[in-house]
């Protein structure tokens, strides 16, 4: 017994003393954050002019909604006013999805809709 006490004792000072490992950094999902990043900030002129008139539009309070269909998938953008209340509605969110309701690559979706 007496010779597991020194090691008992450096047992409990290293527990004692060693810090806690760093958390690891969570990569970015760097394609997704590109493909929302490439309409994020858009105006409605911008929007028209790359994906022409939208198909459906509604105002839901201080923010709209715009549609953008195509045979193969459909495209939902949501602009709102800068937080001071004045300036030009922007795009903070998108969403893209199938005709069919599933949910489809954003960068697929901007391509099939472009109108370049």
């Amino acid at each position: 017994m007496r010779r597991l006490a020194p090691f008992a004792a450096l047992l409990v000072a290293a527990c004692a003393t060693t810090p806690p490992p760093a958390p690891t950094p969570v990569k970015p999902a760097t394609p997704q954050l590109r493909e929302r990043g490439d309409l994020l900030g858009s105006t409605v002129d911008d929007l028209i002019q790359r994906f022409g008139r939208p198909g459906f539009q509604v105002r839901e309070g201080v923010g709209l909604k715009l549609q953008f269909a195509g045979p193969s998938c459909v495209l939902d953008a949501y602009l709102y006013p800068p937080a001071n209340g004045s300036g030009v509605e922007r795009v903070t969110h998108v969403d893209t999805r199938r005709t069919s309701g599933e949910d489809v690559p954003q960068a697929v979706c901007l391509a099939a809709l472009t109108k370049y």
